[in-house]
Parts: structure tokens; sequence; C-alpha cells
């Protein structure tokens, strides 16, 4: 690949990502502040639940669906980061001077990546260990319900 189009190709990415970022920081949860600890935990119980009931899972399937919530969760909270409970500050903080603090910027989209680079393959390989550990028809119902909804994982 040219110098050029991967330049221009990881500048577009960065972009993407620095936009999903303010997108995510503008979504709901703004309304009512970032989501504490046990927000999430209700959440996530209440995501399992729904998974649980609407696939009929026997328990050692729950035991990979529960891995899976663990990996999503380690991942989702190495992308937030330590630094600040409410990701808006981060993205505020490259707006608040005269100019727009590109280096600020560069450095929240590279720690981004590297927590999603170092996270993707426990998310992968526990989606994967769920997945194949359902039937046939569990697998088809999952196919259905992204057909249907796409944001069936989310919100389901």
């Amino acid at each position: 690949m040219k110098a050029w189009t991967r330049k221009t190709l990881l500048g577009i990415f960065a972009a993407s990502l620095l936009v999903g970022s303010l997108s995510a920081c503008s979504s709901a949860s703004h309304h009512h502040g970032p989501k504490s600890a046990e927000r999430m935990a209700e959440m996530r119980e209440k995501m399992v639940g729904r998974i649980t009931g609407k696939l009929d899972l026997d328990g050692a399937q729950q035991l990979k669906l529960q891995a899976l919530a663990d990996a999503l969760q380690a991942q989702r909270s190495a992308f937030m980061g330590a630094q600040t409970a409410d990701p808006r500050v981060q993205i505020q903080a490259l707006v608040s001077g005269e100019t727009f603090d590109s280096a600020a910027a560069q450095t929240l989209i590279d720690d981004k990546m590297r927590a999603v680079q170092s996270h993707s393959p426990a998310v992968v390989a526990a989606m994967a260990e769920f997945y194949n550990s359902l039937r046939p028809a569990q697998q088809q119902q999952v196919r259905d319900f992204m057909q249907r909804r796409p944001g069936w994982f989310q919100r389901g």
C-alpha cells in the first residue's frame, strides 16, 4: 500500500474515531451524567438476562455469555480510560483554548486505538466461544435478531 494511501486511511479512521467519541459523549447518558459502576452492572445484568431468555441458554452457555460480558466491560473500561469519569471533559479540553489542541487530540486517539487493539482479541475470543457454543437454532435466532434489529446487543 502506498504511503499516502495509508496516511489518508489512518487520517480518516482517526477522524471517524474522534467523531464517534464526540457522538458517544453526546448520547443520552449526558442528560443524567456518566453512568456509575452500579448502573453499568445493572444494565449488564439486564442485557445478559434478556439474551438468556430470548435464546433459552443452558448453564454452560450462560457462563460463556458472562465471559463475553466481562470482556466487553473490560474493553469499555480501557477505552473510556481512567483519566476522567466524564469523557466529555477530555473532548471539551481539546477546544478549551483559542486553537484546537491537535497534539492532545492525537494522543487521545492513540490511547483509544491502543485500548481497542489490546482488548479486542479477548472480546473476539469470548464472542467466538459464546457463539460457537450455541445450537444451530440459537445461532439462527442471533442472525435473525441482527437482521431485524441492528442494535439488538446494545438495547435488545
